[in-house]
């Protein structure tokens, strides 16, 4: 049997879930709460397998709260849920601590499996979710690769390909002589380039001379 707490301020969905929840042989819901302070005694006293976890809450949100949560049921995993279909709050969730996300508008039948999945140790994210933080993924991977260069060190290769030598450039960005150094060599490092002539080259066919 999966023990479930369900953590949503609204009561007409936690009814929703629990009609949805107790009507499946291996789940019980053994508790509810409307805000997260109220969700830290439920998950306490309840000791559930899951806490199905509302993103955005009056007060503490779902994700700021789930920490707590997880110290007072260790056991537990937290699948969230959720109006919000931006990736980076998927991220955020999992960086928190939660196995799962699925939305609010999934279908009842996806809400069940989510909730095995997670219960099993396994890792859920709505499907539609989930090909967006691909693409994003590969998007950002894509950016990386053209501009490779954070901002401080775009800043650095600027004052490099202008002329400026280790000690004027530490002394303009406030940073050490070593610092100034480190970025220089990281600058060749990942633009693949072994001697100034390249560096200027590169500053000027890639525009970082500009203001």
């Amino acid at each position: 049997m999966i023990r479930i707490v369900i953590v949503d301020d609204h009561a007409v969905v936690r009814s929703g879930l629990r009609l949805l929840l107790d009507a499946e042989d291996d789940l019980e819901v053994v508790g509810e709460a409307g805000n997260a302070r109220d969700a830290i005694f439920e998950v306490r006293a309840a000791t559930p397998d899951v806490v199905l976890l509302d993103v955005v809450m009056p007060g503490q949100s779902g994700i700021e709260a789930m920490p707590q949560i997880l110290r007072e049921a260790p056991s537990a995993k937290v699948l969230m849920l959720s109006m919000q279909d931006d990736p980076n709050y998927v991220r955020e969730a999992f960086a928190a601590g939660a196995s799962g996300y699925v939305l609010k508008e999934a279908v009842d039948a996806e809400v069940v499996a989510a909730v095995r999945d997670v219960a099993a140790g396994n890792h859920y994210v709505h499907p539609a979710l989930g090909a967006r933080m691909v693409a994003a993924d590969a998007a950002a991977q894509a950016a990386a690769a053209a501009d490779p260069l954070s901002d401080r060190e775009r800043e650095v290769l600027k004052m490099l390909a202008l002329g400026h030598t280790n000690q004027e450039i530490a002394q303009q960005l406030y940073i050490s002589v070593r610092t100034a150094e480190t970025h220089r060599a990281h600058i060749m490092r990942k633009l693949q380039l072994s001697t100034r002539a390249e560096l200027v080259r590169y500053a000027i066919e890639h525009g970082q001379l500009n203001d």
